[in-house]
């Protein structure tokens, strides 16, 4: 059984488009559909982008980061998981899991855990690029795959792994001021992650990490991940203590 989540066609924001960043794609002076040229946008940029591929003997897993066509801008599709779950209860996610013996490639991952999660049908995603594997501290390698999804599409959370749905817009993290900046470890590297808060839920982790480079790749964010910004907070000890 399948419970409907507060209903998530709702598109809405109080945040601008930060046309300066988004190369004029906020222009309505002209005319411009804003969230058509940013989806373009952004589905012209991961067209040219060449992802990173780890060559790893590793567990593989995937995500679908969704982007919504939404009236007034596009929208990212997150999760939270449900407090009941054994690993990272509570935490706000992207849809996603591990790969099955009978996937056909980690994009049928993607789609196929986002369809067991939040109900989100198969044909009414368009999978439009993925910005590059990433390795939890668990030592499973993620891919992300970016999926365009109409507004109208009513997403249910799935109560055994979720406790909701929620959407927030792309300039959100483009215009908002980080919570926090985590330092998360990885073997001999350090990487500084920005966290959000929006409303109630923390945006963070692993989670971050694959945003910021969506946001780097599709949008030109410049959100650096390998040196220290503003009041870094230091995780638990030990390799990506935070969240995997």
């Amino acid at each position: 059984m399948f419970l409907e989540a507060a209903k998530t066609n709702d598109c809405g924001s109080e945040f601008g488009l930060g046309a300066a960043m988004l190369g004029g794609a906020a222009n309505n002076k002209t005319g411009t559909d804003v969230r058509f040229s940013m989806i373009e946008q952004i589905r012209q940029q991961l067209t040219e982008h060449t992802p990173r591929r780890l060559a790893m003997d590793v567990p593989e897993a995937a995500v679908l980061i969704p982007l919504t066509r939404c009236n007034k801008e596009p929208e990212i599709v997150f999760t939270r998981r449900s407090s009941r779950l054994n690993t990272h209860s509570g935490e706000v996610a992207f849809p996603g899991g591990k790969r099955d013996p009978g996937d056909l490639d980690l994009s049928y991952t993607a789609l196929r855990e986002s369809n067991e999660e939040i109900g989100l049908p198969y044909d009414r995603v368009e999978l439009i690029g993925t910005t590059g594997d990433v390795v939890s501290r668990f030592g499973i390698k993620v891919t992300p795959f970016i999926g365009v999804i109409e507004q109208d599409v009513e997403l249910i959370a799935n109560p055994d792994e979720l406790e909701s749905i929620f959407r927030v817009p792309v300039s959100y993290f483009l215009e908002a001021e980080r919570l926090r900046t985590d330092e998360l470890r990885y073997k001999n590297n350090r990487f500084y992650v920005p966290a959000w808060q929006y409303q109630d839920y923390q945006i963070w982790g692993l989670t971050a990490i694959m945003l910021v480079e969506f946001l780097n790749v599709a949008l030109g964010a410049g959100i650096p991940l390998n040196v220290p910004q503003t009041l870094p907070s230091i995780p638990e000890k030990g390799d990506w203590s935070r969240q995997g």
